[in-house]
């Protein structure tokens, strides 16, 4: 009954204020809405850009995302409110939140999309940081597939400053895949995990693998300048997904 209510709440909000400020904030591009599934579980992992990626994630996919989120936000009076109102799962990340990892799981159980960005937290220099082990563990704990998404074009944007300025942002959406269960969970497995989906994500983005490749000889990791038409975190991942040969970029 209560994800019911959270449900009709979650897509009253979606249709109305949400779908308007979107209308006048934001000019986005996205590519392949058809590899979302229609029907069963699986958890989205994104890249995380800027604060502006959730919204705009949500606000894009057709199914209800359950995000979990950090757990400062929750603790902000009335934003708080609306994550718990949404249905967001808090997560204390400095720590191994079990009560977090439980309820990630009951999200999937029941049917759910849940929303994570593997690197926990928005890269601040325009670089992508290596994962955190979270989203592996619960994919290889539960089973169920993993949707890469790759979103560029927010990195710049100052809330609430832009919300009126016609942003143009890019959404890309990979097509699912799964982590084999292993039949001990060991770290190593967690690692590789990881890695896997990092790489899975990047190679979503928009550089070509040899133009990043080239871009990348010099330092890939070194902050994103105004003037560079790709964030730099496209670069190192896209290289890193080459020498893996890694499969499904478009």
């Amino acid at each position: 009954m209560i994800d019911r209510v959270i449900t009709i709440f979650y897509w009253l909000n979606i249709k109305t204020w949400v779908s308007l400020v979107m209308l006048y904030a934001a000019r986005r591009k996205v590519e392949g809405l058809e590899n979302v599934p229609a029907k069963g579980p699986f958890i989205l992992v994104s890249n995380h850009l800027n604060n502006a990626d959730p919204p705009v994630l949500t606000h894009t996919f057709p199914r209800r995302i359950v995000w979990m989120a950090k757990q400062e936000l929750f603790d902000i009076p009335l934003v708080g409110w609306v994550f718990h109102v949404f249905g967001l799962i808090p997560v204390r990340r400095a720590e191994a939140d079990l009560k977090a990892l439980r309820r990630a799981q009951h999200v999937l159980r029941t049917g759910h999309v849940l929303g994570m960005f593997p690197e926990g937290t928005r890269s601040k220099s325009g670089g992508m940081k290596e994962g955190e082990p979270g989203t592996a563990v619960i994919a290889l704990r539960t089973g169920v597939p993993l949707l890469p998404i790759a979103i560029w074009g927010t990195e710049d944007i100052k809330l609430p400053r832009d919300v009126l300025r016609r942003n143009k942002m890019n959404v890309r959406v990979g097509k699912p895949f799964s982590l084999p269960r292993p039949e001990r969970l060991t770290k190593e497995r967690v690692a590789a995990g990881t890695h896997e989906i990092m790489v899975k994500i990047a190679s979503y983005s928009r550089p070509s693998t040899a133009a990043c490749t080239a871009k990348a000889r010099d330092n890939p990791w070194r902050p994103r300048r105004k003037r560079d038409s790709e964030p730099r975190w496209r670069y190192y991942w896209q290289r890193k997904w080459a020498s893996a040969g890694a499969s499904g970029a478009p």
